[in-house]
């Protein structure tokens, strides 16, 4: 048995990526393989409906064949053939020399079946990538059609609106090991903006994103290989759909009334986590203990372990709203704001490497900027907008008054805060944005989640944009500009020549360290500023196939960019940031991997992505909404330990998988772990000293936070946190000469050598209860305090077999897991 969902008979993927009106519910055109079944029609093949997309599912233009940038046997196709001109030029105007000598056309209107494109895939000339079709078949009617009735080129591009594919999902049933499931076929219509609808299923290609659950054949037809989940993504012309597969691990006869129910229910985290998993026959695994919750979203929303007694104190608290209090408790306290602003660091790339003036100390100008920021909880569409907006100047200020502000940012006595600026131009002044084509890469996936390094050169593979897409796209950047404003010039070298600074062309120099010293004794220097240069005339460019905006010559390119993004219609803005925030508690996105939003790498809980995204919108960008949202849910505060329905579960929430803490919070712990009991809450509060604080931007490339992999910020991916346990990591906690350091000034350990020495009599168990709330967030078991007490005993000082515990401590996978 097989059961489609077929979602009003019809699945969806939007191809023009604003809202658009929608199509006329027109006939659908029979498919290719029904039309040209026989060789006699008078139809001719369009280039782009019929010729193009048919080379595609041939393979012929693709990555290792002729879509090669080499191409193969003399004829070179664009790669994934979305360059119509290029491929009509390629198979019309060229010619291939025959092992004769003769001169053969690729295609020839007079004799058709002389044409090389239909004597190659027949074999009936060698051919090194084999036969492709037989002779006779519809797509050797179709071809040889299109030739025969004069190989016509295309005159004016159709847009494609959008795919419809049936069903819209494919739920099989799990079915007994030994029966095979029916194979499921799909069938695919493109609509045309015009308005035509035609069945185009024999010209698709097909992919599955995981085998191990469904393979698709190349007719659209799916089977079963396991349970799980996962997709099948369909290709046609510039459309991608995705189709959902699932086979549940059992059949439960009373499943599709548990679905109903909960969709009965108000919309909540919860609810669409339950429905997916009713759906697959998962069982959730139960809620995790108070201690497991309190060090977990301590971490996850401060970057802190609890202090013991925050510890103790939560675990003897019987409220039933304890833990959403702490939950409010902590989004209120400095090391949120902190620990997230380093967050946000990693997404829109602060690099001290990369900054054009002063990188160490512009970085931290970044990142106190945004910690600034969170602490007001800003809405996050106001805080991207004043970085997308930053100029270096006020409006109406002056550029003497410009350089004298950024001086006093660096002068010693009573310095002026960065972070009072209402707005943030260092994310535009770094080498890495000089290019525009650099800077609509990075921009697209700080903010917007796409990867489009693809397009730069070719049609992406997985999504529609076009290398022309991608040129207009960057042609918003052009005149963003750093440097000095031609009719500052003046003023600027004046400065320059005060202080010693010398200027070669028009663009101004970088700050040198003696430059750099006059400013912080209180002296004005020359500075290089971020602005909008002219456009030489009116340009009218495409944002993303999603409407045009025309630009006069001092129109600033990224206010209808920002319009753009927070357009509520926008797909990606307020989604990239949801599936970013989910993916920090959760360590996989509901699209994954979270910077890479694109259609054929679907969310695996598609309405609750909507959801959360739709309110948080609704919720004028709240981020502690956001929060509070994902880490009060059940969802979130499930236990690790998993049952027989979801121990193999890593996708769809059933259970919390352990996650090696990040770099900064190993840092911090092993510091919060070690330290004297009267510096306890200082250690934690002290921002100026953290590692998910304000130490971030200083402690970037040093030894221990590229061992416990934080990232450089030297490319425009998530991917380069790297929160892995790897033997070097074990390595560093059992043996680096800084963590022997710590064990040996530690002050709680110097506390309780110095009770020792005076002769205080100690309390063995006390000691072992407070080395596990230091270390792992926990009352130890009875059998731990018994084991530690034995070997207290065994050892000629307690200090010294508190060290080997402490040392023992940090080594275990749950000091270095959030569980």
């Amino acid at each position: 048995m097989i059961r489609t969902v077929l979602a009003g008979m019809i699945g969806v993927v939007t191809c023009v990526l604003l809202s658009h009106p929608p199509a006329l519910r027109a006939e659908t055109v029979p498919s290719v393989s029904e039309r040209f079944a026989a060789a006699e029609t008078d139809e001719t093949p369009d280039f782009q409906q019929h010729v193009v997309p048919l080379l595609g599912r041939l393979g012929c233009n693709g990555r290792s064949c002729h879509g090669s940038f080499q191409g193969r046997g003399g004829l070179q196709l664009s790669l994934f053939g979305y360059d119509f001109q290029m491929d009509y030029r390629s198979l019309t105007d060229q010619t291939s020399t025959g092992g004769d000598g003769q001169s053969d056309r690729r295609v020839d209107r007079r004799r058709p079946d002389e044409s090389l494109v239909l004597q190659k895939p027949l074999l009936q000339v060698d051919h090194d990538g084999g036969d492709r079709f037989a002779e006779g078949s519809w797509e050797h009617h179709l071809l040889r059609r299109w030739i025969e009735d004069g190989a016509k080129p295309i005159t004016q591009p159709r847009v494609l609106s959008h795919l419809e594919v049936q069903p819209a999902e494919v739920v099989f049933d799990s079915g007994a090991a030994s029966v095979p499931l029916s194979p499921v076929p799909l069938r695919v219509v493109a609509v045309w903006e015009q308005g035509l609808r035609e069945d185009v299923t024999p010209l698709c290609r097909f992919r599955t994103n995981d085998d191990s659950v469904v393979t698709v054949d190349s007719d659209g037809r799916l089977t079963s290989t396991g349970p799980g989940d996962s997709h099948v993504v369909v290709f046609y012309d510039n459309g991608v759909a995705a189709v959902p597969v699932l086979r549940p691990l059992n059949d439960a006869p009373d499943r599709a009334r548990r679905v109903n129910d909960a969709e009965t229910q108000p919309p909540s985290v919860d609810r669409f986590v339950l429905a997916k998993l009713d759906k697959l026959g998962i069982v959730p695994s139960d809620v995790c203990s108070d201690a497991e919750f309190l060090r977990r979203v301590s971490i996850d929303v401060c970057g802190t372990l609890p202090t013991p007694q925050e510890v103790e104190s939560f675990l003897a608290d019987r409220s039933t709203d304890k833990r959403e209090r702490k939950l409010d408790e902590l989004l209120e306290r400095p090391s949120y704001a902190a620990w997230w602003a380093n967050k946000l660091c990693d997404f829109t790339g602060c690099n001290p490497n990369q900054q054009a003036e002063l990188g160490q100390e512009t970085s931290v100008q970044w990142y106190m900027w945004v910690y600034q920021r969170l602490r007001e909880n800003v809405p996050y569409d106001e805080l991207v907008r004043r970085i997308v907006l930053a100029k270096g100047r006020e409006s109406g200020q002056s550029y003497q008054d410009y350089a004298r502000q950024v001086s006093a940012y660096f002068r010693d006595d009573s310095p002026a805060d960065f972070a009072e600026r209402e707005t943030m131009p260092h994310y535009w002044t770094r080498r890495s944005m000089e290019k525009p084509e650099d800077a609509a890469q990075a921009f697209a996936q700080n903010f917007l989640g796409l990867r489009l390094q693809c397009a730069q050169c070719h049609k992406h593979p997985f999504a529609p944009w076009t290398q022309g897409d991608f040129n207009e796209f960057s042609r918003f950047f052009e005149n963003v500009e750093f440097g000095v404003e031609p009719t500052s010039l003046p003023q600027y070298r004046e400065l320059a020549k005060q202080v010693g600074l010398t200027v070669r062309g028009d663009e101004g120099t970088a700050i040198r360290s003696d430059i750099l010293r006059q400013a912080q004794k209180g002296r004005i220097v020359p500075w290089r500023e971020l602005y909008i240069d002219a456009r030489p005339e009116p340009e009218s460019l495409s944002l993303l196939r999603s409407g045009s905006v025309t630009l006069q010559g001092n129109d600033d390119p990224r206010e209808p960019i920002m319009n753009w993004m927070t357009d509520p219609a926008n797909p990606w803005f307020a989604q990239a940031i949801v599936n970013r925030v989910w993916a920090s508690y959760f360590h996989v996105g509901i699209i994954d991997p979270p910077d890479d939003l694109n259609p054929a790498n679907p969310p695996s809980h598609p309405e609750l992505l909507d959801w959360l995204t739709r309110e948080f919108v609704r919720q004028d960008y709240d981020l502690k909404w956001l929060h509070h949202q994902i880490a009060t849910s059940d969802t979130y505060q499930r236990s690790w330990k998993p049952n027989e329905t979801n121990r193999d579960d890593r996708r769809n929430f059933s259970r919390a998988i352990p996650r090696r803490l990040p770099a900064e919070v190993v840092y911090d712990s092993i510091k919060q772990a070690f330290v004297a009991s009267d510096k306890l809450i200082e250690v934690r509060t002290d921002l100026t000293r953290r590692a998910i604080g304000h130490l971030s931007m200083r402690l970037a490339g040093t030894h221990a936070m590229q061992v416990f992999g934080k990232p450089d910020r030297a490319v425009n991916c998530d991917c380069e946190r790297v929160n892995e346990p790897t033997l070097l990591q074990a390595v560093y906690l059992q043996n680096d000469p800084l963590v022997d350091q710590q064990l040996e000034s530690s002050g709680w350990l110097q506390e309780i050598q110095a009770r020792e020495d005076a002769g205080v009599a100690l309390d063995p168990t006390r000691l072992i209860e407070t080395a596990w709330l230091r270390t792992v967030s926990r009352p130890p078991t009875d059998k731990e305090v018994a084991r530690a007490e034995q070997h207290l005993a065994a050892g000629d000082s307690t200090t010294k077999a508190m060290r080997d515990l402490l040392w023992s401590l940090i080594n275990t996978k749950e000091f270095i897991l959030t569980k």
